[in-house]
């Protein structure tokens, strides 16, 4: 009887298994990808992945606050009162965002202009708050530095995908390098929003329909 007794008690103290840290990476490039599976963040991937050089720069600012704000409330996540947490977290996030506003404008003044607005409505990205009040603000240094790269990463490579498929079709190139000849005829409406829409629906039918056939596999 004594021995049963002992044995509950110890699997009652045996903590429960932690999910490795490589996980949260790979989630974030895969299985929640922050576009393909959980479509968050929008705006700035309707609107600014007309060309494949504003989708990769977008992508690298957004993962660099989702990042640096990661961390950041990650490390003072036992000090934010419950009460002002989110306001806290927003001014996290903005901090890091003005530091990106003004190193983007450092590096390239036409970039700048061609993202406008949309570097400081980072802001008010959802991936970036959800990823705060959702993960950071639960988890411990490590785990929360790989969540946000692996959501980082999965966001960059969402826009990314969307931003080659419209500039090839709309510009004929990408990068700034033509792939077809002069003949070929620009499909303007991919630089247009409506082209966003659409490019938008063909990655999610492909991304779906690869992840249908990789699960019944």
């Amino acid at each position: 009887m004594e021995t049963t007794i002992a044995k509950k008690e110890e699997k009652a103290v045996i903590p429960k298994k932690e999910t490795p840290t490589t996980d949260e990476f790979i989630k974030g490039l895969w299985r929640e990808n922050p576009v393909f599976v959980q479509v968050l963040g929008m705006c700035p991937v309707l609107a600014v992945t007309n060309t494949a050089g504003n989708a990769l720069a977008m992508g690298l600012a957004t993962a660099f606050v989702l990042l640096m704000s990661n961390i950041l409330i990650s490390l003072l996540r036992n000090f934010i009162p419950k009460q002002v947490r989110i306001s806290s977290y927003i001014l996290i996030i903005a901090t890091f965002v003005t530091v990106t506003d003004y190193t983007i404008q450092a590096i390239s003044v036409e970039l700048h202009k061609s993202l406008g607005a949309f570097i400081s409505l980072i802001v008010v990205n959802c991936l970036i708050l959800s990823r705060a009040e959702a993960f950071a603000s639960k988890n411990n240094l490590g785990k929360s530095i790989m969540d946000a790269l692996g959501m980082g990463i999965g966001f960059t490579f969402a826009l990314l995908c969307l931003g080659v498929v419209r500039e090839i079709l709309g510009d004929g190139g990408v990068f700034g390098y033509a792939l077809f000849p002069e003949g070929f005829e620009n499909w303007i409406v991919m630089i247009l929003p409506a082209g966003g829409f659409f490019t938008l629906a063909l990655w999610l039918l492909v991304f779906n329909i690869f992840k249908e056939k990789r699960a019944k596999s």
